[in-house]
């Protein structure tokens, strides 16, 4: 019986398929070698912590799922919702975007560093006054970027909206643009900026 032009194309399938096998299986003890740990020793809200950690580890895995502090997020896993924002040597960072490794020795400030109940921050204080959260899951990272947002005016760091550099001040659009990158799904962004707008004038 004569090879169809169908015959053809299914042999060959079968040919590259058996090739890609074949290929995977001389690499796969390969890839089954663990990497080495890395040893890391992070400051977490004032407490000295050292970690073994595979080296591609996050900062934000490395405080969820070997610091159990829960309290950061893991909302986009991209940088782009802020719900796992923290502050690394006073600086606010996205956390699922550095690994763990590349702050051996650094300083870290989460949400469970602020304040605990019966003695809130006063901006946790006044986001429950505020109402500046609704599912509250976004709620951690917005109030960790909002402290060091206002930090950041008071240093004098020019944002985007920034006029003029040598004068840095505190406005609404100062506000809405450094906290652009913290997003709440529930909108509760009037309430937030109430809440912020509170703490920066001394009422919290």
């Amino acid at each position: 019986m004569p090879l169809t032009r169908r015959d053809a194309m299914i042999l060959s399938g079968v040919a590259v398929a058996a090739g890609a096998g074949g290929a995977e299986g001389s690499t796969a003890p390969a890839a089954s070698r663990s990497l080495p740990q890395a040893d890391i020793k992070l400051t977490v809200n004032g407490q000295s912590r050292r970690l073994q950690l595979d080296p591609r580890v996050t900062l934000l895995d490395a405080l969820r799922e070997h610091l159990h502090l829960t309290g950061s997020k893991k909302g986009c896993d991209h940088g782009q919702c802020g719900a796992c924002t923290v502050a690394v040597n006073g600086r606010r960072i996205n956390s699922c975007l550095s690994l763990a490794v590349m702050h051996d020795g650094d300083e870290i400030g989460t949400i469970e560093g602020l304040g605990r109940p019966g003695h809130l921050h006063p901006m946790q204080a006044a986001f429950v006054a505020h109402d500046g959260f609704q599912c509250g899951y976004c709620t951690p990272g917005q109030i960790c970027s909002a402290v060091a947002m206002l930090e950041e005016i008071k240093a004098g760091i020019p944002s985007h909206v920034t006029e003029d550099l040598a004068d840095v001040r505190y406005s609404a659009e100062e506000v809405r643009e450094r906290m652009s990158g913290n997003i709440c799904r529930c909108a509760a962004y009037p309430n937030i900026i109430a809440a912020i707008d509170d703490v920066h004038g001394g009422r919290s």
